[in-house]
Parts: C-alpha cells; structure tokens; sequence
C-alpha cells in the first residue's frame, strides 16, 4: 500500500509520515502543493492532501485526480473546519476528511474506512 502525502508544510508531512508508519504502512510518497503531485500521484494507492497550498491547492489537486482517477481514495487532512468546506470537498471527490490536530488514532480509523 503506497500513500501520498501531498502538504507544504514539511512538518506535517512528516507528522503524517510518522503516524502512518506507526499504524503500519511504510510506503510513502511526499509532494509540497497539487502541482508536484500530479506528476506522481499514480504511483500511489491513497492519497492524503491538505487543502491550503500554493501553486495548487488541495480542492484543484483533488478535482484534478478525480477527472484522470475515479477510483483512488482520497483524504483531506486539512484546518478547514466549516461544515460547507467538508460538504465541498466531499461532494469533489474527497472519500473522508481529517481536521488538524489529529490523533494517530484517528487518521488510522479514517484511512481504514476509506480502505474497505
């Protein structure tokens, strides 16, 4: 199982990174904006994609995917709280949603989710 971190925040990349492995998968891809991932997001079996970026955030990024890749799962791990941006990106394409902070616990329960 191959994961895509696309964040421009190399600490929260690394954040997610860390909590992946310690739920088991080992297996990660980074990208800093949508742009960069783009180019390598094919390679991946899940994709998890902040929203706020530059170049391309991550609603493009995922409207992008979705018109080249119905099938691959998407998580947003974003700050974006409000009710109307979750149904926004839900309605994109987004398979779930993660709001930062985060526990380890929960971005296991919502990667599991979005894998069945």
């Amino acid at each position: 199982m191959k994961f895509l971190i696309v964040d421009d925040s190399s600490t929260m990349r690394r954040i997610i990174k860390n909590s992946l492995k310690r739920i088991g998968f080992e297996d990660i891809l980074e990208a800093s904006n949508g742009k960069e991932a783009l180019e390598i997001f094919q390679d991946a079996d899940i994709i998890l994609t902040d929203w706020n970026m530059p170049e391309m955030d991550g609603l493009e990024f995922v409207k992008t995917v979705r018109s080249k890749d119905k099938a691959i799962p998407i998580l947003m791990v974003t700050t974006n709280a409000a009710k109307d941006d979750i149904v926004e990106a839900l309605k994109n394409g987004v398979n779930n949603y993660i709001v930062k902070p985060f526990t380890p616990e929960t971005l296991k329960e919502k990667v599991e989710a979005v894998l069945k």
